[in-house]
């Protein structure tokens, strides 16, 4: 009595044609967007730690993910493990991976 009965509209063709390139176009969108905020910088830090592991050699001062300053004593040709040598007396070996950064000659002593 009061409300009025709904019928559903059924849809043309052309209107349907429409709605899939809106659909099409929004997934380009959404992939380039991925692209361009999400795969392509990581890709990029990717190969730059890669080369930062390439250019590691004997005597740089390093800093690891956990924050420990060292300095490279021996690197391993067989596997991908570092010799470091934190002070005088105390030496630890860790995977390359880990190292984060090669500092400036002179780091540890200026600390």
């Amino acid at each position: 009595m009061f409300i009025s009965n709904a019928y559903a509209n059924s849809a043309s063709p052309a209107a349907a044609g429409g709605e899939t390139m809106q659909l099409i176009f929004m997934l380009v969108v959404f992939g380039l967007i991925f692209y361009f905020m999400i795969f392509r910088p990581q890709s990029k830090r990717v190969k730059e730690h890669k080369n930062l592991m390439e250019s590691i050699s004997k005597g740089d001062e390093v800093l690891t993910n956990g924050g420990i300053l060292g300095k490279v004593t021996k690197i391993s040709a067989e596997n991908d493990y570092v010799l470091l040598a934190i002070n005088d007396n105390n030496q630890i070996t860790i995977k390359k991976d880990y190292i984060s950064a090669v500092l400036p000659k002179g780091s540890i002593q200026s600390l």
